[in-house]
């Protein structure tokens, strides 16, 4: 384990991905030293642990859910992006958190594992889209779209009509009622 480990943290792009093979092959065992490593001062070695972290099938969402805090984007997008992998509802906070990240690379990858996380999200979507502003706005609205649950409806519609909304928020509007079958002409009486 320490000589995978050490891969790991090598600096080497390579060897860390062949260690990351084996430490996955290695189940359980592995995460509690991959869960120490997020801890690391250094953030390139709380990278590659949450890179690890991800492609292991003994991972818990629970485990990601403080690197969504971590003060490196890096770290920050690479935790985000492994609860695509591991969505669990108790995620669902952090992440809507984290759709108003200062990376713009990490706020959509919180939007894409909100997306995966499916159903469970879209009541806290849907607070977002009434307090939210509007770059947070776009990113609930467009996993609304992709989620495409009929609950989002009465949002898309209002946002669809309400001719101060920004084109980006009327977009998302559209391809979520299309998504959801509603594909039609909406003319405001």
């Amino acid at each position: 384990m320490a000589s995978l480990l050490a891969e790991l943290t090598s600096g080497d792009d390579e060897r860390a991905e062949k260690a990351i093979t084996a430490l996955v092959e290695l189940g359980e065992a592995a995460t509690q030293p991959l869960l120490d490593l997020t801890r690391s001062g250094d953030a390139d070695i709380r990278w590659w642990a949450i890179r690890a972290l991800a492609s292991s099938p003994h991972t818990q969402t629970r485990d990601l859910i403080p690197s969504l805090s971590d003060p490196a984007p890096e770290v920050r997008a690479a935790a985000a992006l492994a609860l695509c992998a591991h969505p669990g509802a108790e995620a669902v906070e952090a992440l809507v958190k984290t759709l108003g990240d200062a990376d713009s690379l990490t706020a959509g990858l919180a939007g894409n594992a909100l997306v995966k996380l499916g159903a469970p999200a879209v009541p806290r979507l849907l607070e977002v889209m009434n307090e939210a502003e509007n770059g947070i706005r776009i990113l609930a609205l467009r996993a609304l779209s992709e989620i495409r649950d009929h609950r989002a409806i009465p949002v898309m519609m209002k946002c669809l009509n309400d001719e101060n909304e920004s084109a980006v928020i009327q977009y998302w509007a559209q391809q979520g009622l299309e998504r959801l079958g509603l594909d039609m002409v909406y003319i405001k009486p």
